[in-house]
């Protein structure tokens, strides 16, 4: 079975190899994109197909010379060696073979809001964008502001690959912590929820104008003081869903429609997602639930200086490296623990 699937491993990407170096396919930009998007997702099992030849091939010859020259202790050692990288490769063969999320290339619009603890919730769903918008960075993506206000913030992460991260920080987020305006030193525990949507493209999200309710008034700033003296902002209302998306950043009315129909179409696409794999797959409301406190997929612990991931049962004792945006280790984890996870529903 292994064998017929290491095979498979190699055919494929020789095949893609050669597509890549056809004339012909480098002459249709179509071609050429979707056989070198397939090569790179193939490339790390052709390189664990190519590691089980060689690791197949020293076993062979560790049994050959255990053989023709009996029991040797080094011969041996060899052999079992090789037998247990042998075992090895084939789960990772496995994993690395698992269908991908069809969304994991796509671009994020990441929705983060306070859930409980009031104003302190405010204040970690800021701590929380600055976290995220330095993982982007780091990852080499490009951090787009959408919406930022009242405790709210609404962002863009760009880049290949970018759902593929950041997916695993959708859901609730709960700190523990001793707030700057808490004179007896007290540590409270509030929450802010984290939702991860693909961004669709006009394409994949058709929105039918006469569906939508579309508003203009003035950008107000705080205590509702106008910023603006023209009707710049914008609140688009998806009639047949309820949904609405408000936008007040921009001075221009034209950037902020804009800005609030990509948010709207990403919108329209989760759910669309979420419809059509219920069983499965986890819908926005689910991804961010109430904001309660039990509802925490992560925990931030300030005292301890520790982060506990609740969904793999991870704890690291990094706080501060992790609030600069390395959470390379935790992301690892849960695409490790996806992987398996789909693998056993395959």
């Amino acid at each position: 079975m292994m064998e017929e699937l290491v095979s498979q491993v190699e055919e494929r990407f020789a095949e893609l190899e050669r597509e890549l170096s056809d004339p012909e396919v480098i002459g249709d930009r179509e071609r050429y994109t979707a056989a070198g998007k397939a090569y790179r997702e193939l490339e790390p099992a052709a390189r664990l197909a190519a590691e089980y030849r060689r690791v197949a091939d020293d076993l062979e010859g560790a049994r050959e010379l255990l053989a023709e020259h009996g029991d040797d202790a080094e011969v041996r050692d060899m052999l079992e060696s090789a037998r247990e990288r042998l075992e090895a490769l084939e789960e990772e063969i496995r994993l690395a073979m698992v269908e991908r999320d069809p969304n994991d290339d796509k671009n994020v619009i990441v929705e983060i809001r306070p859930g409980t603890g009031g104003d302190e919730a405010a204040l970690w769903a800021g701590d929380l964008y600055r976290m995220l918008s330095r993982y982007a960075e780091r990852r080499g993506f490009k951090v787009e502001p959408l919406a930022i206000g009242d405790g709210t913030y609404t962002f863009a992460v760009k880049g290949d690959g970018a759902y593929s991260v950041f997916k695993y920080e959708a859901g609730t987020h709960r700190v523990q912590r001793v707030p700057e305006t808490e004179s007896q030193g007290r540590i409270h525990t509030s929450t802010a929820t984290v939702a991860v949507l693909p961004e669709a493209d006009e394409v994949e999200v058709g929105i039918d104008p006469s569906e939508l309710q579309i508003d203009v008034y003035r950008s107000s700033g705080p205590g509702g003081q106008s910023v603006n003296t023209t009707d710049s902002a914008v609140r688009i209302t998806h009639k047949p869903t309820g949904i609405v998306v408000s936008m007040q950043d921009e001075k221009s009315q034209l950037q902020n429609r804009e800005r609030a129909l990509r948010v709207l179409r990403a919108r329209l696409y989760e759910r669309a997602l979420a419809e059509q794999r219920a069983s499965i797959d986890a819908t926005r409301a689910a991804q961010v639930g109430t904001g309660e406190r039990a509802e925490k997929i992560r925990t931030y612990n300030y005292g301890e200086r520790r982060v506990k991931d609740h969904r793999v049962n991870v704890l690291l004792h990094n706080l501060d490296a992790i609030l600069m945006g390395e959470l390379d280790e935790l992301t690892a984890a849960l695409q490790d623990d996806e992987k398996r996870r789909r693998l056993q529903h395959a």
